[in-house]
């Protein structure tokens, strides 16, 4: 219980436990279990919005909700990286750029594009909607255990994520993404479906890291996280779109 408060307080601004928990070997593992109580709040305020406004604007304000309730902590990251990354620059010099607090122009430009495929793809869900809302953010909080075990910690001298880097994740840590997989067998064919692009979208945020610089830190995991989370929104719309 000690770890899942450290969880829910390191990736959210839910009031539980005491403040200052912090364990972050025994917390990485239930960040997909974070995911899935965060899914269950943004699905239970869609569940009650949607009875005074239509689906498009109880839409935007489920990604708002969002945003609220994690306290924009991956979207940061996301700033943060878009503006580090996406250009000419070197490793060296792309790490001192996500390490500074201010946005650039790369970073806004991301985060716009990241809320507004998010909100048109939770705009365009209608069969299993509520349950989608549940587990696409325990999906998307989960790929933070894959960029953690498979690449290397990019600060040595330290960082936000540096902690969970100490012992390299064992398969057995990976166990809170089977609530999410078990969840998508509710979902027929759209459940292999949303496991294999979380799997492609995985393997290839971080093939373009190690391709980049070799390496991944605190606000590339979060980056990741609202990539994985928008595009999987909006590729299970496209499968509904075409039934």
């Amino acid at each position: 219980m000690k770890s899942l408060i450290a969880a829910i307080q390191f990736i959210t601004i839910l009031p539980v436990g005491k403040p200052g928990a912090f364990e972050p070997r025994g917390m990485i593992q239930l960040f997909p279990v974070v995911g899935i109580i965060i899914g269950l709040l943004v699905s239970a305020f869609d569940t009650a919005i949607l009875q005074l406004w239509p689906k498009h604007v109880a839409s935007l304000l489920d990604m708002i909700f969002l945003a609220v309730i994690t306290g924009a902590f991956h979207l940061d990251g996301l700033a943060d990286t878009a503006d580090g990354l996406l250009g000419h620059r070197t490793k060296e010099d792309a790490l001192v750029i996500m390490k500074d607090s201010r946005i650039g122009v790369m970073g806004l430009v991301a985060v716009v594009c990241v809320l507004a495929i998010k909100w048109v793809g939770i705009a365009s869900l209608d069969v299993h909607r509520s349950l989608l809302l549940v587990i696409i953010p325990a999906y998307a909080r989960g790929s933070i255990l894959f960029g953690v075990r498979f690449l290397k910690y990019g600060r040595p001298e330290g960082g936000t994520g540096h902690a969970f880097f100490g012992d390299p994740l064992k398969i057995s840590d990976f166990w809170g993404l089977l609530i999410p997989v078990a969840l998508s067998f509710f979902l027929g064919w759209r459940g292999a479906l949303l496991n294999l692009i979380f799997i492609i979208m995985t393997a290839l945020i971080l093939l373009y890291y190690k391709k980049r610089i070799g390496c991944i830190t605190g606000d590339m995991l979060g980056a990741m996280t609202e990539v994985i989370e928008s595009m999987l929104f909006l590729m299970v719309s496209i499968t509904i779109s075409f039934l």
